[in-house]
Parts: C-alpha cells; sequence; structure tokens
C-alpha cells in the first residue's frame, strides 16, 4: 500500500486496517512456522505496511 493512498484514509479506516494487517502478519507468522512461506519477503512487507500506516496515523492524530 502506497504512502499517498494512506494519506487519503480516514483515521478511523486507519485503524481498522492496522487492526486487519496485523491480524495478517500473525497468520502468516503461524503458516511459516508450520510449512516455510514460499516468499518469505511477504513477511518484511507486512511488517513495514504496518509501520507506514502506524506513521501515518501518528502524522494525522498529531494534526488534529
Amino acid at each position: 500500500m502506497k504512502a499517498s493512498e494512506i494519506r487519503e484514509m480516514s483515521i478511523a479506516d486507519i485503524r481498522e486496517r492496522i487492526e486487519i494487517e496485523k491480524a495478517n502478519l500473525d497468520t502468516m507468522k503461524i503458516n511459516h512456522t508450520i510449512s516455510p512461506l514460499e516468499d518469505t519477503s511477504k513477511i518484511a512487507k507486512a511488517r513495514k505496511d504496518i509501520a507506514r500506516l502506524m506513521t501515518i496515523l501518528a502524522a494525522k492524530e498529531s494534526q488534529n
């Protein structure tokens, strides 16, 4: 997800998206433990997306 797309979202939408992405990351980690993922870079990408969402959320909250 691109930063420009995230900036267009509302604060509530960003919070909801963070929760969804965290759940997906946990699921990926569990699945990777049981049987290795074909593309392990997906875990790193998911972590970066969550960090990007949280950074933009903090910036939006500080503006308001």
